[in-house]
C-alpha cells in the first residue's frame, strides 16, 4: 500500500511539473482517499481499492497532458516523453 502510494506521488510531481494548482489539488485527493480508507479490513476490498489506485496511476502517466494559455484563443500542449510515440504509417498491403 505505502508503495502504491508514494508511486502515486512520484507520478503526480512528473504529470503536473510546474502546475502548483494542480500539484496541491492531486495531492490532496491521493492523500483523502488513502486516509479515508486506512481502517479498510476486508482482504476483497483493500484488494480492489489497490486495483483501482493502480489504474489511476497508469491513467495519469499515459493520458494526462498538460496545456498552457499562452493567447485567448491559444493553448500550448507540453507532452512528456512518456506520452511520445513513433508513428507508424498505415499500409493497405501490410508486408509479411
Amino acid at each position: 500500500v505505502l508503495k502504491l502510494f508514494k508511486l502515486l506521488h512520484r507520478t503526480r510531481q512528473e504529470v503536473f511539473k510546474n502546475d502548483t494548482r494542480a500539484l496541491e489539488a492531486a495531492r490532496q485527493k491521493i492523500n483523502e482517499e488513502f486516509r479515508n480508507n486506512q481502517d479498510e479490513t476486508s482482504e476483497e476490498k483493500i484488494t480492489e481499492l489497490l486495483k483501482t489506485a493502480s489504474d489511476v496511476e497508469v491513467i495519469l502517466r499515459t493520458s494526462v497532458i498538460q496545456a498552457v494559455h499562452t493567447d485567448s484563443d491559444k493553448i500550448l500542449l507540453i507532452p512528456r516523453k512518456d506520452l511520445l510515440q513513433d508513428n507508424t504509417p498505415y499500409f493497405d498491403k501490410p508486408t509479411k
